[in-house]
C-alpha cells in the first residue's frame, strides 16, 4: 500500500495521531516565532534543553529530539533556507524534506507532519515552497517503505488549499 499524503489546515503542535512533527527551526534550534515558537511552547523547556547540544545546524539539515509534552514521540528539526540568501534555495529546501524523511525511516517512524518550511519569516514564495515540498516528498517516499503517512499541516486555509492543489496536480501528472 502506498503512503498517504494529506494537506490540512491546523496546528502543528496538536497532531496527536502523528509520531513525529517537523519543526521549521532556526539555526540555533531555539524557541522563536511561528512553528518553532508553537512547538517549543507546547513541548515545554525540555525541548530547548535537548536541542542545545545539536545546534547549530545548516540549511537543509535535519536533527531529531524527543517531543516531551507534545502529543508526539519525536520532533524533527529542519533549517530551511532564507529565500534570496541561502543558495541553491530549492535544493536546500528539498534537502529539508528528504533528510527529515530519511531520519523518520531510520528511526522507524511511520507518520510525519510537516509545516510549510521556509515560507513564513524566511520569505520563500508559497507556490514554489509547496511545489518543492510536495514533489520532494512524493519522490522520496519510495525510498522510505516504513513511512505510512505524511501530513502537511498549514497555518491558514489559503496555504492548505495551495498545498492540496499542488498535490493533486503532481498526482495527476504522476
Amino acid at each position: 500500500m502506498s503512503p498517504i499524503i494529506e494537506c490540512l489546515q491546523g496546528d502543528i503542535a496538536r497532531q496527536a495521531d502523528i509520531e513525529a512533527v517537523v519543526n521549521a527551526a532556526n539555526a540555533e534550534l531555539r524557541p522563536g516565532g511561528g512553528v518553532a515558537g508553537a512547538l517549543h511552547r507546547a513541548a515545554g523547556p525540555e525541548l530547548d534543553r535537548a536541542c542545545r547540544p545539536l545546534a547549530p545546524i545548516r540549511p537543509g539539515q535535519a536533527v531529531l529530539t524527543e517531543a516531551f509534552a507534545l502529543p508526539n514521540r519525536y520532533v524533527i528539526h529542519c533549517l530551511g533556507p532564507i529565500y534570496g540568501v541561502d543558495e541553491p534555495a530549492e535544493e536546500l529546501l528539498a534537502d529539508c524534506y528528504r533528510n527529515a524523511l530519511a531520519l523518520a525511516e531510520q528511526h522507524g517512524i511511520a507518520s510525519v507532519a510537516f509545516p510549510a518550511i521556509s515560507s513564513g519569516a524566511f520569505g520563500y514564495p508559497p507556490e514554489e515552497a509547496a511545489r518543492t515540498a510536495l514533489s520532494t516528498v512524493t519522490a522520496t517516499l519510495p525510498d522510505c517503505p516504513g513511512i505510512e503517512r505524511v501530513r502537511f499541516v498549514l497555518f491558514d486555509a489559503a496555504s492548505a488549499e495551495l498545498h492540496q492543489r499542488t498535490l493533486e496536480a503532481l498526482q495527476t501528472r504522476g
